[in-house]
């Protein structure tokens, strides 16, 4: 069985946070395959099953971030895992917004939860799957425990999506080919000005049906205004 597990704080007032996106993640999946919001057990909120001929089981720690690791080492425990079959979810301040970056082992990275679980488990060599949440303006603690932004909101569905995805990669192909596919994703580029709406005319101009806005609404021009320059008052 492959262990998922989506880094976050529980408690409402972090839910919906740049730390949490590790959570979001392992919801996306449940979502997807299904599945209810499952057990309270080993720390951890989990859930598991078979989705697309996987047997995954999807885990939400519940203790604070830097307690990541008691939850991990008792869901190993009793799944009787090796480490090969395990892939961490977190957020990481030092990727762009929307970048994913999975690699088959690795140190913290200055990451609380990353360090916690390498801290239980006496070792580094374990999958782990980076979101990117936009580098911090002021401090690093803020910026994780920040909410994103309007703009960011509205692409972070796609994000998740995409985080999903290769997760769903990892436990079908492995760390390195899902690396290999996933790593060089990117949100895609908004559209060129030429494919965006024409803007409206200026109140200087009339539009292609001869109809001109005046502060006092629209005003149809005569035949005879057409061409024209406007006279200046009392000229």
């Amino acid at each position: 069985m492959k262990i998922v597990v989506g880094l976050g704080n529980p408690g409402r007032q972090y839910a919906a946070t740049r730390h949490n996106v590790g959570w979001m993640v392992v919801e996306c999946l449940a979502d997807r395959a299904g599945w209810g919001a499952g057990r309270e057990r080993d720390a951890a909120r989990v859930v598991w099953g078979r989705y697309r001929d996987l047997d995954l089981a999807l885990v939400k720690p519940l203790t604070f971030m830097n307690e990541s690791g008691l939850a991990v080492r008792k869901v190993l425990a009793r799944e009787h895992a090796p480490l090969d079959e395990l892939l961490v979810v977190c957020d990481d301040f030092a990727l762009p917004f929307g970048r994913l970056r999975l690699r088959a082992a690795g140190s913290a990275g200055g990451h609380n939860g990353l360090r916690s679980i390498i801290g239980e488990l006496g070792s580094q060599a374990f999958a782990r799957l980076r979101v990117g949440i936009g580098e911090p303006g002021a401090g690093a603690i803020d910026h994780v425990l920040s909410r994103f932004d309007a703009a960011e909101r509205a692409v972070l569905p796609a994000v998740i999506e995409a985080a999903a995805d290769a997760v769903e990669a990892w436990a079908r192909d492995g760390a390195a080919q899902a690396a290999s596919d996933w790593n060089a994703w990117h949100l895609p580029e908004p559209p060129a000005d030429e494919d965006r709406a024409p803007a409206a005319p200026s109140p200087e101009e009339p539009g292609p049906d001869g109809v001109r806005r005046s502060t006092t609404g629209w005003r149809r021009l005569l035949p005879r205004d057409r061409g024209t320059t406007p006279r200046e008052p009392g000229a």
